[in-house]
């Protein structure tokens, strides 16, 4: 009787591969006939056994749903204001990983080698095995004080996100999530007792734009709701693409929008950069940054960001009393220069400044 040969590792698809790291998921129900309705994101995929959901990493095997885990795509120490967060333990690092996949297919997106993998032939990279012990033996060596799920969509990943985020908050360590924000209640109330930090890139308030990057304006809107309502800490990024959501009108009612959840939300406008396949509009020019900067604080906002472009954008990399104007935070790009807050507050006149200062002090063993 002739035995069949196990395909050697060095032939095997991506796909194959991936399904080596893959375990049972959670956030799904059990549909008629085998198939199962996901709640990862705002897609809500009914998926048919022997198929996978729009992420193509989420999948149906026999009437159970496989999810990723146990690996790593992307791994890298980075300070916290790259994400941005501009607003948590300034100068502090984030050890931050990514897996491979997204639910949405942007056409600039800077890290499309991890999140276009499956969708796109010359996108992905090889998953690298790691346990969430491991991970958080990593950012103790390298004295980071966060552990930030990015590089790709975290919200198609979040069983393995909590399960690296439960042995992370028992080592006293910060945990967040850089997202496109399309989510579900389903999905953000099962990350948030282990989840503190929420950046989420509303890239448009043109929904026939966000549905050529595959989301809608919808989803994403009912999200930074459901963030802020849920006590996760929120910042919001905006990448400004020239000729696609870069008007005075559409900056008004993205940072209007904003400001009715609370003005109290950090907002970053950041610079786009010929990427991936948009590479017809010119790079945002800092005049364009400053101009959304201005923009967002004349509709009511107290924190308003322009990143990614050091030295070229004026006061708006730093942060300010908004009581008082007394600079409290001073950065050029990711570095920290100076930091006068006094236990979270402004030393001139007391006003407190939102955002998580402190690091959660570690529990006893």
């Amino acid at each position: 009787m002739a035995m069949a040969r196990q395909k050697p590792a060095s032939v095997l698809t991506l796909e194959e591969v991936l399904k080596q790291f893959a375990i049972p998921g959670e956030l799904y129900e059990r549909l008629p006939d085998g198939k199962v309705r996901c709640f990862a994101c705002g897609h809500r995929c009914v998926i048919l056994p022997g198929l996978e959901g729009i992420c193509k990493v989420r999948y149906n095997d026999g009437g159970t749903l496989y999810v990723p885990a146990h690996y790593v795509a992307a791994l890298q120490c980075d300070p916290i204001e790259k994400k941005p967060f501009f607003h948590v333990r300034p100068g502090s690092r984030a050890l931050t990983f990514g897996m491979l996949g997204c639910d949405l297919h942007c056409a600039y997106c800077q890290n499309w080698l991890t999140s276009q993998a499956l969708r796109d032939p010359l996108a992905g990279a090889p998953p690298q095995a790691i346990t969430a012990r491991e991970m958080v033996a990593l950012a103790r060596r390298y004295q980071a004080d966060s552990i930030i799920s990015s590089y790709n969509e975290p919200l198609i990943t979040s069983e393995w996100a909590v399960m690296v985020f439960k042995e992370a908050k028992r080592a006293g360590l910060l945990t967040g999530y850089v997202s496109n924000g399309n989510a579900t209640p389903e999905v953000l109330d099962y990350l948030r007792p282990w989840t503190d930090l929420y950046k989420i890139d509303l890239k448009t308030f043109n929904d026939r734009n966000y549905r050529q990057l595959g989301g809608t304006l919808k989803s994403v809107l009912e999200t930074c709701h459901m963030v802020f309502e849920r006590g996760f800490w929120m910042e919001i990024v905006t990448l400004i693409v020239p000729g696609f959501n870069d008007s005075d009108e559409e900056l008004r009612d993205i940072a209007r929008f904003i400001a009715s959840i609370s003005p109290d939300i950090p907002w970053h406008v950041t610079a786009f950069h010929k990427d991936y396949r948009m590479t017809d509009p010119e790079n945002t020019p800092p005049e364009t940054l400053i101009r959304a900067a201005e923009i967002g604080y004349r509709e009511g906002l107290r924190y308003v960001y322009a990143g990614n472009l050091p030295g070229l954008v004026g006061p708006f990399e730093n942060t300010y009393c908004p009581q008082c104007q007394t600079l409290l935070i001073e950065r050029y790009g990711f570095r920290i220069l100076q930091v006068k807050l006094e236990d979270g507050a402004c030393p001139r006149c007391r006003t407190p400044i939102p955002g998580v200062w402190s690091r959660p002090s570690t529990p006893a063993a």
